[in-house]
């Protein structure tokens, strides 16, 4: 989350001099966070000393130890034993969560250390979990529409001053229970703290506007003990402390004042950031037109490379060493999330924006026991915003020329000024774009299981509960929970008419790490599957005419194609190809729909397919469909570059996913119960339920994010019992000493578990 207080102040350039590794320790680099350098090209910054002197010590801003690697970050902001975000550990005066430090009053609960900062983090979490938030969707969708709806008309707009700012700002406030007319006059002096240079007019602005929202919380607070109305702040209000007291006034002043500033700035940020990427790439943008759901996973790539807040910081408690570096009892030290989020270690070519990788890793909202509370809210509100800007306004361009920065980019970035142009529109009169919260979530059992193919089963899923789901168009695919907490994609290969059920084809992949082989292992008639979806990023386009290219298992998307185009009695014509006949799923009935439209290459018997020939022999307008290996995919996009059709053709990779995903065998799943400390509930966990879906049905306020083992959001404390860590973010020491687990894909290899829950 944000911080209330001041930006820090910009010093004079320095000259960018990396050290060596040897030169760790007692020697210092010029390494400045603030510096002209750095606020040029901060992922550029960060890779010079992390392939030189990953960890180092600076005598900028009086002197602190820098991180750049995204292991060393992690260890760092989750070990707050050894490293402290308290005031008063750092000693001296303003908040220490950043350097240089600024003023500010104390922000609850992150300018403490557990457990002080737990009851305050108790208070607000269920304010704001995936159900709390979900329920704000149409809430965030009105506040959307009626901002956009007052610049829509005019075809020009400042995004920051007309949208990134005013809508979160209202989102929260209205969320938080403050009447309309505090909105305007709470979001502006917020938006001045975080982009005015120190000692300027306008930091002076934003200091008043701090002291305002001081006076008004305090106001409200008064307002709802008297009398309680339907918003959060008369929740808060309502809380009583662990001694049964009600929290002060002073308390929630200082929480309700974070909530603010997390809820508002840090998603101007990212929505600015991100409008400006979209229209420096125009492909993109039209990629996420074409494919909405798509937006749900690029959020989490956006979030990755545009880091709202750009680094945070942590004092030493004891003597102690980073990456090698030694680091001194009371040293301050720099956690940049913009260089972990850039570490190639974690995140091949960190420097591109991939609308299709899982980056579900990135630190943007921090991790441990400071992980930002309002994660979901924030998706919520850009995913809108986005939404209604691609929707409503398409063809906007940013006036380059007219972008305004932040004056250092050293603790939070963004911009203060993106002025754009666009293709005037109507007011939305009475209608809205649809707010995007979490995916459709489905309980499924499977009805049938066949063999399509050597290695390949036909599995046919129906609703749990007999109903008819959800509508799909031919591209989209379902994302499936397994019973070990794995997740994996699978298209949709069946005929969207058929409401009753969806069909996935599954291909086991033998040198995979064991996804495939466990739904393979599960997959058997009356067996419970949850899946989220269906999602689309590979829409069928309309066109005059097609060309369908599938690979082994890319059969199955282009399944549903091929059965669209026929029933549209539209030209199209299929190439389908494999390593042999007895490898190719679905070919006869892909046969039977396509009749002689359809060329079947197994490879050992037809060889590969001249794709420069079939490429080549299209029309101008035809619209070239291809999924496969990864090696096909490039053949047929290089053969495009070489026929000119390159703008023409759609693809979709099928890809493993997470490569530092951990392996284990979900065979080996026991039963187990666990006991609920705080409330001496004891649970039932059956081998094919994860333990978090026992937990959440009976723990209000659970708090949970990536569902992956990624984030740490669900870490908690384990009290007896024997975890088994499916994890990748608890380090072996963290591992053998049992003391804390991932409820989202741990599990028990004892028989009885004991949380503190």
């Amino acid at each position: 989350m944000a911080r209330l207080g001041n930006t820090a102040q910009r010093p004079a350039p320095v000259e960018l001099a990396p050290m060596t590794a040897a030169q760790h320790g007692t020697a210092t680099a010029s390494f400045d966070h603030h510096s002209a350098e750095c606020n040029a090209a901060p992922t550029a910054y960060y890779r010079a000393y992390r392939e030189t002197c990953p960890v180092g010590r600076t005598d900028t801003h009086g002197g602190f130890v820098y991180t750049t690697r995204y292991a060393d970050v992690v260890r760092v902001a989750r070990d707050d034993d050894t490293f402290s975000s308290a005031r008063a550990t750092a000693g001296g005066e303003g908040t220490a969560i950043v350097i240089p430090r600024g003023p500010g009053l104390e922000q609850y609960p992150i300018e403490l250390d557990p457990p002080a900062a737990t009851r305050y983090r108790d208070l607000i979490n269920p304010l704001l979990t995936q159900d709390a938030v979900a329920e704000l969707a149409p809430m965030v969708a009105r506040h959307t529409t009626r901002v956009v709806d007052a610049f829509i008309e005019a075809g020009s707009v400042d995004f920051v001053r007309d949208l990134t700012n005013p809508l979160p700002a209202a989102v929260t406030l209205d969320w938080l229970g403050f009447p309309e007319a505090d909105w305007a006059r709470l979001a502006g002096p917020i938006h001045d703290i975080f982009a005015a240079l120190p000692g300027s007019e306008r930091a002076r602005r934003g200091a008043e506007g701090l002291a305002y929202l001081d006076q008004r919380i305090r106001e409200l607070v008064a307002e709802r003990r008297a009398a309680p109305a339907a918003d959060a702040v008369s929740y808060l209000a309502a809380q009583r402390r662990p001694d049964g007291e009600l929290f002060s006034v002073d308390e929630l002043v200082s929480v309700i004042g974070l909530l603010i500033a997390g809820g508002v700035d840090t998603t101007t940020s990212l929505t600015g950031s991100t409008l400006v990427h979209l229209s420096r790439h125009p492909e993109q943008r039209q990629r996420l037109i074409d494919s909405p759901d798509l937006l749900t996973n690029a959020t989490e790539e956006f979030l990755r490379v545009f880091a709202p807040s750009q680094s945070m910081a942590r004092t030493a408690r004891t003597d102690t060493e980073v990456g090698g570096c030694p680091v001194s009892a009371g040293e301050r030290v720099l956690i940049p999330w913009v260089a972990a989020n850039h570490d190639p270690a974690v995140f091949a070519e960190p420097e591109r924006v991939d609308l299709d990788r899982d980056a579900a890793r990135h630190l943007s909202f921090g991790i441990g026991s400071h992980r930002c509370a309002g994660a979901h809210l924030a998706r919520l509100m850009f995913r809108e915003m986005i939404t209604q800007i691609l929707t409503r306004l398409p063809d906007y361009r940013v006036v380059e020329e007219g972008l305004v920065g932040y004056p250092t980019h050293g603790n939070q970035t963004g911009w203060d000024a993106i002025p754009a142009v666009f293709t005037p529109g109507p007011r939305a009169t009475g209608t809205r774009t649809a707010a995007l919260g979490r995916a459709v979530e489905l309980d499924l059992v499977v009805e049938t299981v066949t063999a399509a193919a050597e290695g390949v089963i036909d599995v046919r899923l129906r609703a749990a509960t007999g109903d008819p789901l959800p509508s799909w168009a031919p591209g989209a695919h379902l994302e499936v929970r397994l019973p070990s907490g794995r997740v994996r994609q699978y298209s949709l290969c069946g005929d969207p008419e058929q409401a009753d059920r969806y069909r996935i084809g599954v291909l086991r992949e033998t040198a995979g790490r064991g996804g495939s082989a466990e739904l393979h292992a599960v997959a058997a008639t009356g067996a419970a599957l949850t899946v989220r979806g269906p999602r689309n990023h590979f829409p069928l386009v309309d066109a005059p005419d097609y060309l369908f290219l599938a690979g082994g298992i890319g059969v199955t998307p282009i399944l549903a194609m091929v059965r669209a185009a026929a029933r549209r009695q539209l030209p199209y014509r299929v190439v389908y190809g494999g390593r042999s006949a007895v490898s190719m799923a679905f070919a006869e009935e892909l046969r039977a729909v396509a009749g002689d439209r359809a060329t079947l290459l197994p490879q050992d018997e037809a060889g590969l397919p001249d794709l420069d020939g079939l490429i080549g022999g299209t029309g101008a307008d035809t619209a070239i469909y291809c999924c496969g290996p990864g090696a096909m995919i490039d053949a047929v996009q290089r053969a495009c570059d070489r026929t000119g059709r390159a703008g023409q053709l759609h693809v979709e990779r099928f890809t493993a996913g997470d490569d530092l995903e951990v392996a284990f065998d979900p065979a080996t799943n026991t039963a187990f119960e666990v006991h609920l400390a705080r409330t001496g509930v004891t649970l039932s966990v059956p081998p094919e339920k994860r333990l978090i879906e026992v937990l959440r049905a009976a723990v209000p306020g659970l708090t949970y994010d990536c569902e992956k083992g990624y984030c740490g959001a669900c870490e908690t404390r384990v009290l007896a019992g024997t975890p088994e860590h499916r994890d990748s973010l608890l380090t072996e020491e963290e591992r053998q000493a049992g003391r804390s687990m991932m409820i989202c894909v741990g599990r028990c290899t004892s028989d009885r578990l004991v949380l503190d829950l």
